[in-house]
């Protein structure tokens, strides 16, 4: 028999969550706050807590210091680099030419997620890298009670995107850390009921929600989304709302973290 309650707390880490963060989706304080209360209030009945860690090497794909245009300046955060401004000579890739090319090539045939340079963010082993602070305090009163939470890391390879947490957006043949986690899909699966919440919503979550829905359907049809422990990273909300549309028309759950009760 299926253990009941898990909750799956997607990328809950500083550069997210704090003003001060590298990478801080406004909102993130209060969906740390609503959760944490939600943990302390119903600990009893959560059965198994699992939470994922973005965690980058310094050179990312992702990162301005990963490229430079013919001035060898990097581009600005939240620039968008395309394939054909590469093959242009407008943007250069530093390290390993070959490779990037190919990455951009499948990322646009894809066509979910434009190559974006985001500030760096979660760098393995930084203050940016660790749990929101609400929410550790939140997890260490639960484990208090004999349980114990798992952690995940992804997005260490560093040729690759990886928004969610089941693979890279892009998996690398050689590279098993990019590929489908079926050992985490697996473990999920034990539960009845699994309540997704994290940072943020746009990216890391919906991508996390879309693997599920197209490789371990099973896993989504147990996933209830904690809507209001979530946001947006500003102005890119958009990619992910046909997401998770595409979740309410299968029949996957929505709640508030106030409403829920375990």
């Amino acid at each position: 028999m299926a253990s009941k309650n898990a909750l799956l707390i997607i990328d809950a880490q500083y550069d997210f969550c704090h003003p001060n963060g590298a990478l801080y989706v406004p909102g993130a304080e209060k969906d740390m706050e609503r959760l944490s209360k939600l943990i302390n209030d119903q600990a009893d009945k959560i059965d198994h807590i699992c939470v994922t860690l973005d965690s980058h090497p310094v050179n990312d794909v992702s990162h301005p210091g990963f490229w430079q245009d013919k001035d060898g300046n990097p581009p600005a955060p939240f620039t968008i680099i395309t394939l054909q401004e590469v093959q242009e000579g407008k943007w250069t890739p530093r390290f390993y030419p070959e490779k990037v090319i190919k990455y951009l090539q499948d990322l646009e045939s894809q066509g979910q997620f434009p190559h974006c340079i985001w500030p760096e963010h979660c760098l393995i082993g930084s203050k940016g890298n660790a749990l929101d602070d609400q929410l550790m305090d939140a997890l260490k009163n639960w484990t208090r009670r004999g349980k114990f939470y798992q952690a995940v890391t992804k997005g260490t390879y560093p040729l690759t995107e990886h928004f969610g947490i089941f693979m890279a957006q892009i998996p690398v043949a050689d590279r098993p850390e990019t590929q489908l986690n079926q050992s985490l899909i697996k473990t999920l699966e034990n539960f009845q009921n699994v309540y997704v919440a994290g940072e943020a919503r746009s990216h890391c979550v919906a991508t996390s929600l879309k693997q599920a829905l197209d490789y371990a359907p099973g896993l989504a049809d147990k996933m209830v989304i904690v809507e209001d422990c979530m946001s947006d990273v500003p102005t890119m909300g958009h990619l992910g709302t046909p997401i998770y549309d595409e979740a309410k028309k299968r029949g996957l759950r929505f709640a508030k973290a106030a409403d829920i009760q375990l």
